[in-house]
């Protein structure tokens, strides 16, 4: 099977990753290297046609722990282009469930460490999903509040970095990131 073109919003991937790549980093070991490899890992992953898996792989990347580490952010920002890239060109033959679904639970069920920046990043991830395919359906049986994309700009003021706000919000006015007709 033919790869994908690579996404240029991440990294050129590395011959050879694999689950491991991300497993040494395993414990206290979730810095700026960690997402520097969940970003390649998920180029590599996107590449093998594996989209749902490199979707996973950047939400880890959301995850990292980058304060007092945030040179890497200058060179590859927290990953919301990536994400509405992918979302937007993953092939209708691939896995990709209903990624909406997939962060409207990830966002209600965070737990520690940085639960509220990490919620915060999923809801915005929810937003650009639901921009790239307003057709995919939220989970009607569960029960939660989907926030306004205001309640997402303000609490990613509080809890994301100083210009995480503006780098989703011009994913979002993205307009070749609109559903097509």
């Amino acid at each position: 099977m033919n790869p994908l073109p690579p996404c240029p919003y991440l990294p050129p991937s590395r011959a050879g990753l694999d689950w491991r790549t991300l497993h040494q980093h395993r414990g206290d070991h979730r810095g700026s290297e960690f997402y520097l490899a969940c970003l390649e890992y998920g180029q590599s992953l996107w590449q093998r046609r594996l989209a749902a898996r490199a979707i996973l792989c950047l939400d880890r990347a959301m995850g990292a722990e980058l304060e007092g580490r945030k040179e890497i952010l200058k060179q590859w920002p927290i990953p919301y282009a990536a994400m509405a890239w992918i979302l937007k060109r993953t092939p209708t033959d691939l896995l990709v469930g209903n990624p909406r679904v997939h962060f409207q639970h990830y966002a209600d069920r965070m737990n520690e460490p940085r639960r509220d920046q990490r919620r915060w990043r999923a809801w915005a991830c929810w937003a650009i999903a639901r921009k790239v395919h307003p057709e995919w359906p939220s989970d009607p049986k569960h029960r939660v509040v989907e926030p306004t994309t205001t309640e997402i700009e303000q609490n990613l003021t509080r809890f994301g970095f100083n210009d995480e706000v503006a780098q989703w919000q011009q994913v979002l006015s993205d307009k070749s990131l609109a559903a097509s007709p």
